[in-house]
């Protein structure tokens, strides 16, 4: 196999974010020249494969950990949660879209519509969880949500959850109807086949993105090697535009990159597990996505849920997550990946970050320590008579977690997602995890406005935007919002 030369954008890692940015790219201007780059044999087989993520559409339904509380007043701050909800709404702008355009046959492939509720308890959280209630069903977005402390409910809502509760037992619950269960791997490979069908556009397999640098003739040059032996070993090709969407081995890849807006940036990396059930009857019993509070000390990727899932067309009942360490960057990397990253310009930003956050250190180690018993201890606090028999352990993903500069902290772990430009938006890096694949839409939308505002600010551009995604860039009012609703509820069959 020979590239072409030159190529208007290059994106590096094959999962949900460059499907994403490539399929909208070419929407907007379908003669643009894009490549896409994975180092493995398939598409989403790291962060956007169905089991190394929670498949939860976050938006803000029942994740409590986007609505913190003030320790004194007890007033919730639902603003991010507005923000992470708006952001899912615009992914599913975007999936009706290529619904309403015949270009997705089916949207049950990968989205099935599953309850999203929030359960506490203990008298602190109870308050807490209908302080959030009372806040959020004054928000357009939220209004629907519905509050309850009655356990002949909870047992209604969810089953497993509710048995062998009685009147004494402490605790509430909200739910949110409309939330989803979302099969990002399924969907990934959707969108890379509508690249390749209707705009020409491939994924290259087995394709190891060696160096990036600077380019007289271009923007930049890549350096790749093929990693099937009965390819030519390694060739040099050219982009205007290049966008490094891979997962967890972004870092190790943006650090080979000659752009001042690199340096400070590390990462910390986490693995996870899940418990997964074995027994039909129980996952009979349970069709939800139900999420808890965290340990007061816990970092929020640790907040416990109970879900019912969909994956390879078979419904599944997962628990967890489980965090482990690992010092690999991606679930198929390398245990030298975190050695490789400490460098001269963030040494002192990983250190710092390292001495402020000893309490997840603390965490993990608890976590690793954990046996099955132990994890299925933390399970019977939400089915008290689950049976060890009836559950098994599934590694999940490895996530990257951003570790950056920060003027008053010296560094600071992030538990969000980042992108980092170069000062002309011709190369662009996504680091982070969670949210992640539920707003990648909205994210490679915001790296659309900086590599190719051409393509957004014009006329033609903005009109294509607006068809494609109503919400974009727009003002959201209550009228806007229930229209897009209705419209997503329709074309995606929830």
């Amino acid at each position: 196999m020979v590239f072409e030369k030159e190529y208007d954008l290059i994106c590096v890692g094959a999962g949900i974010m460059s499907a994403n940015l490539a399929l909208m790219s070419k929407i907007l201007n379908p003669d643009l020249k894009i490549l896409i780059l994975e180092r493995l044999d398939k598409v989403a087989l790291e962060s956007s494969a169905a089991w190394n993520n929670a498949g939860t559409g976050h938006s803000a339904l029942c994740e409590l950990n986007y609505c913190p509380d003030d320790d004194h007043t007890g007033e919730v701050d639902i603003e991010k949660a507005i923000d992470i909800c708006k952001q899912f709404e615009i992914s599913k702008q975007f999936w009706s879209y290529l619904v309403e355009q015949n270009l997705i046959k089916n949207p049950k492939d990968f989205l099935i519509k599953v309850p999203h509720y929030s359960w506490v308890i203990g008298k602190e959280h109870v308050t807490y969880l209908e302080n959030r209630y009372r806040k959020m069903r004054e928000h357009f977005m939220f209004e629907s949500i519905v509050f309850t402390k009655d356990t002949e409910t909870m047992k209604e809502w969810f089953p497993l959850i509710g048995a062998n509760r009685t009147k004494n037992d402490v605790m509430a619950a909200s739910m949110i109807d409309r939330g989803t269960e979302v099969n990002f791997g399924s969907l990934t490979e959707h969108l890379f086949n509508i690249l390749e069908e209707k705009y020409n556009t491939h994924v290259h397999l087995n394709v190891d993105v060696l160096d990036i640098d600077p380019s007289t003739k271009s923007k930049w040059k890549l350096k790749t090697k093929f990693l099937n032996a009965n390819e030519a070993t390694k060739q040099t090709i050219r982009a205007k535009h290049i966008f490094i969407g891979a997962g967890g081995g972004s870092l190790l890849l943006l650090q080979k990159v000659e752009m001042p807006e690199k340096a400070g940036y590390g990462g910390f990396p986490v693995s996870g597990e899940w418990l997964v059930c074995k027994n039909e009857a129980v996952i009979a019993k349970h069709n939800a996505k139900v999420y808890t509070k965290s340990g007061p000390n816990d970092p929020p990727m640790s907040t416990p849920h109970l879900d019912t899932r969909y994956i390879n067309g078979k419904r599944e009942l997962l628990f967890g997550p489980f965090a482990g360490f690992s010092p690999k960057f991606l679930k198929k990397g390398s245990n030298l990946d975190l050695v490789k990253s400490i460098q001269k310009d963030n040494l002192k930003v990983m250190t710092s970050a390292f001495w402020k956050n000893l309490p997840l250190t603390k965490y993990l180690i608890n976590q690793i320590r954990k046996s099955h018993e132990d994890r299925m201890d933390d399970l019977r606090v939400f089915i008290k008579d689950a049976k060890s028999e009836d559950w098994t352990t599934v590694v999940a993903g490895q996530r990257v977690q951003v570790i950056k500069k920060d003027a008053y902290e010296g560094g600071k772990l992030q538990f969000g997602t980042e992108v980092i430009s170069c000062k002309d938006g011709s190369i662009t890096c996504l680091l982070g995890a969670s949210p992640g694949a539920s707003t990648a839409t909205y994210i490679m939308l915001k790296v659309l406005d900086k590599a190719f505002p051409e393509l957004t600010t014009s006329e033609e551009g903005k009109a294509v935007l607006h068809t494609m995604v109503p919400m974009w860039n727009k003002k959201v009012t209550k009228e806007l919002f229930d229209t897009q609703l209705e419209r997503s509820k329709k074309w995606l069959q929830l």
